[in-house]
């Protein structure tokens, strides 16, 4: 089934972002070469896709997992979560309509 890992970050996360990024991104990639990945991104603080300074407000996972406690085990395994980038991760089962 589809879990969203909806994630908000703290206030100012944009350095803490940068250092635990290759990590995170690792991860993303993995679940993407096993074909259990939907969508994966964050959200800019500004309406700009390249919000510089101003960096991001938390991150949006759609991914495929056996259980809603794997992908909630998946999501707290999280370098971010590590790292501090994240004050709240919900995880929520997802059913994909469209396209």
């Amino acid at each position: 089934m589809w879990y969203a890992i909806i994630s908000e970050d703290i206030d100012n996360s944009l350095a803490a972002r940068l250092a635990s990024r290759p990590a995170h991104l690792e991860r993303l990639h993995a679940l993407k070469d096993e074909g259990r990945l939907l969508l994966a991104g964050p959200h800019p603080a500004i309406d700009n896709m390249e919000p510089g300074e101003d960096g991001f407000t938390g991150s949006l996972v759609v991914a495929e997992f056996a259980s809603l406690e794997a992908a909630q085990s998946w999501a707290d395994a999280d370098p971010y979560v590590d790292a501090g980038v994240y004050v709240n991760v919900k995880v929520k089962p997802f059913k994909k309509v469209l396209p």
